[in-house]
């Protein structure tokens, strides 16, 4: 399987799209070494939101890498954010501005089309199957798009990140009145900073799947991963993962109370 899906009972599905650490073995013998280490995955994020599963939330985890192709892109490369430095559909360089890929071995349209049908396409209609799945239970549905990123990219920003980057493209992929009460609940601790719309405002699946006047609403959670994780090396922080998913647990409840309140 190029992906774990996980079936639950309440309206939310949970997508981890950079969470997969796998390289296959004919892409990986054109990478240079380094990008074999996959930096810029989203470390442990499907571990650090494991206790969805519990509220019953519906769970999808790819096995492979960003760098093989990255789900959160448009299927004809079409930049997310035209003007700014981003990573494409198949990354040739990290978030570090290195190369992936030996001299010559760079993928070509060729490539990238066939890692569209291969990895992309299968993801995609599996968020959308379970997403019909979900609403033909419910009448409002969550798809709440998970990502983490080192503290300090300046690739993709300068400074420190804020702790908690909540994105609803500009708030159109979810009923401002879900916003307003993750906001609401995100204002009321002080643990972590936050921010709503800023340097990271909802990738593809954030801006495709969420159509609130039909009743599927898409948010993005884009996490430092000062927050749960020491970030270098890469390594999972009991202590500092607690009070991660404490936050999260409370967005994620005041999310399925205005969903459904009987979840």
């Amino acid at each position: 399987m190029i992906f774990d899906l996980h079936c639950g009972t309440a309206p939310l599905l949970i997508s981890c799209p950079h969470a997969g650490t796998e390289i296959p073995a004919d892409i990986a013998d054109r990478m240079l070494p380094a990008a074999l280490d996959t930096p810029d995955t989203d470390w442990f994020v499907d571990r650090l939101y494991a206790f969805a599963k519990r509220l019953g939330a519906s769970m999808i985890v790819p096995r492979y890498s960003r760098y093989v192709i990255d789900l959160n892109r448009a299927p004809d490369g079409h930049a997310l954010y035209p003007g700014q430095r981003e990573t494409g559909l198949v990354p040739s360089i990290s978030f570090a501005d290195q190369d992936l890929y030996r001299d010559g071995h760079v993928p070509d349209a060729t490539d990238i089309a066939n890692r569209v049908t291969q990895y992309w396409r299968p993801y995609h209609q599996a968020i959308a199957d379970e997403l019909q799945r979900l609403k033909q239970h419910h009448a409002q549905v969550a798809l709440w798009d998970a990502h983490s990123i080192l503290s300090e990219v300046p690739m993709f920003f300068s400074g420190r990140l804020p702790d908690l980057n909540l994105g609803t493209a500009s708030s159109t992929s979810c009923a401002i009145e879900l916003e307003l009460a993750l906001e609401e609940a995100m204002a009321r601790q002080d643990q972590f900073t936050w921010i709503a719309n800023g340097r990271f405002k909802g990738g593809y699946i954030t801006r495709h799947f969420g159509k609130p006047e039909q009743g599927i609403h898409a948010i993005q959670m884009e996490m430092a991963q000062r927050c749960y994780m020491d970030e270098a090396p890469p390594r999972w922080n009991d202590e500092k993962a607690l009070r991660a998913q404490q936050i999260l647990e409370r967005l994620l409840t005041t999310l399925l109370e205005r969903l459904d309140p009987s979840c």
